[in-house]
């Protein structure tokens, strides 16, 4: 069969043609295939693209608890520790560039850790396993060298991409505020927290603990002093919550309030304290009674007991103020109380018992009559304003101090005024010269109970306010 030669005039037999073609004289488009495929992405001759190299990911590794998975370079394992840990080995011999691909299945690893056991090789340059305990990981090691081993060569955790998730809890009355739920316990009972969110939803709660108020003091008796308050509300971070919490079962504990004291007898009652968790507000200080004695200490002071002039005073003797009991005590930060008013004591004029310690103000001071000398008259010191809060959603006030009293006269003329319960539940002292009784500090405010006062006869001082615990958090 004759061969022809392609020439410039024809084709001649017996002859082969060379043509030899200039650079870029036929284009890419003038070819049957202008472009390739590669790992999916189309790309032009001529183009360029960069090259991932992907793992060869395998079925679902199930752990058990004991037996383990040996891995193999080059693999990518989804490993499911829902029910119990495991153990994932590196391969024995290694050479620089492979690669071992590893992603948390089911977003347990905290619950259940994962274990990357080194097969005599360094991990990050240390003769130790690693233990992998952050939900939802995506790791990538890769060999380079017998000195460092494996070195992670990616390291992720998609928590960012996790959809938001919330406390939930039960106990106490639950309401709730726009995205809020709160729990209020107006008596003894539990916090169950069943499970802890994420930072992106709530891991965090908010509290108010106000204590029991301390009882009011009688015959020209001083107010009691307010329940200790401690709260985180408002917190930082809209809100969100300022104390941590976790799954489990928190006692909550509402203090009582405390007795007043009963005619002629002895002192009032130290109110009850209230806990949660960590946090204890300490129950206020009783007020001081007949002549003088001095209030008692707690979570606000109770006031001083005032005189009606009858006699030495078994107080400190003589004339002047005598100090109301101690506020913050024992002492917290924040403050949880405020201190008790005085009292003038004197053996021959008659003067006001103080008011009891709220937890915004301390409390007031009585007075002395100051129509001359009598053994009656005076004013009793007003109670100390308690402190608003807004942690139900509505703003209210808790922890005021019950009103201290004066001595009253049959005689007439010689006017004996009680002080008025601070805002916040405090109860009002009586008014002897009318005859009015003291009045009980408000249940679940941790209000101090109002003094009672004289007027031919003892009056009794009243109870103070039960406490209150209060819980918030963000639900959804």
């Amino acid at each position: 069969m004759a061969i022809n030669k392609v020439g410039s005039k024809g084709i001649e037999d017996g002859s082969v043609a060379t043509v030899d073609l200039a650079p870029g004289s036929v284009t890419n488009a003038k070819l049957t295939n202008s472009s390739f495929t590669f790992d999916g992405t189309s790309i032009s001759l001529g183009g360029s693209d960069s090259v991932n190299v992907s793992a060869s990911w395998q079925s679902v590794v199930t752990a058990d608890g004991s037996t383990g998975t040996t891995a193999v370079a080059g693999n990518g394992y989804f490993i499911d520790t829902t029910s119990a840990a495991h153990t994932l080995t590196l391969p024995a011999s290694a050479t620089i560039g492979d690669f071992i691909a590893i992603k948390d299945y089911a977003g347990t690893f905290n619950t259940n850790n994962l274990t990357i056991a080194r097969n005599g090789h360094n991990i990050q340059g240390v003769a130790n396993d690693s233990l992998i305990t952050t939900n939802r990981a995506s790791l990538v090691l890769v060999y380079v060298d017998s000195t460092k081993g494996w070195l992670y060569w990616e390291e992720h955790n998609v928590a960012d991409l996790q959809a938001a998730t919330y406390i939930t809890a039960t106990g106490g009355t639950i309401t709730t505020s726009g995205d809020f739920k709160i729990h209020s316990f107006t008596g003894d009972g539990c916090f169950v927290v069943s499970s802890v969110g994420n930072p992106l939803g709530s891991t965090s709660v908010d509290y108010l603990v106000v204590a029991g108020g301390g009882g009011g003091g009688t015959t020209t008796g001083g107010g009691g002093g307010a329940g200790g308050y401690r709260t985180t509300f408002p917190s930082p971070g809209c809100n969100a919550g300022a104390f941590p919490i976790s799954a489990t079962t928190y006692p909550i504990t509402v203090g009582g309030g405390g007795s007043g004291s009963p005619p002629y007898c002895g002192p009032s009652i130290q109110g009850s304290d209230s806990i949660f968790s960590t946090i204890t507000s300490t129950g206020g200080g009783g007020g001081g009674s007949y002549r003088g004695c001095t209030g008692f200490p707690g979570g606000s002071g109770g006031g001083s007991g005032g005189t009606d002039g009858g006699g030495s005073p078994p107080g400190p003797g003589g004339s002047g103020p005598v100090t109301g009991g101690s506020g913050n005590t024992p002492p917290t930060s924040p403050s949880q109380g405020n201190n008790g008013g005085n009292s003038f004591i004197s053996p021959t004029q008659g003067g006001g018992a103080g008011g009891g310690g709220g937890a915004g103000f301390v409390g007031c001071n009585g007075t002395a009559y100051t129509g001359g000398p009598s053994k009656s008259g005076g004013c009793g010191g007003n109670g100390g304003a308690g402190a608003p809060n807004a942690i139900t959603g509505c703003a209210t006030f808790y922890a005021g101090g019950g009103g201290g009293t004066a001595a009253g006269s049959t005689q007439g003329g010689y006017p004996a005024i009680g002080g008025s319960g601070g805002s916040g539940g405090g109860g009002n002292a009586s008014n002897p010269s009318t005859t009015d009784n003291a009045t009980a500090g408000t249940a679940n405010t941790g209000g101090g109970g109002g003094g009672g006062g004289y007027l031919s006869g003892s009056f009794p001082g009243e109870n103070g306010g039960s406490g209150i615990v209060i819980i918030r958090y963000k639900f959804q």
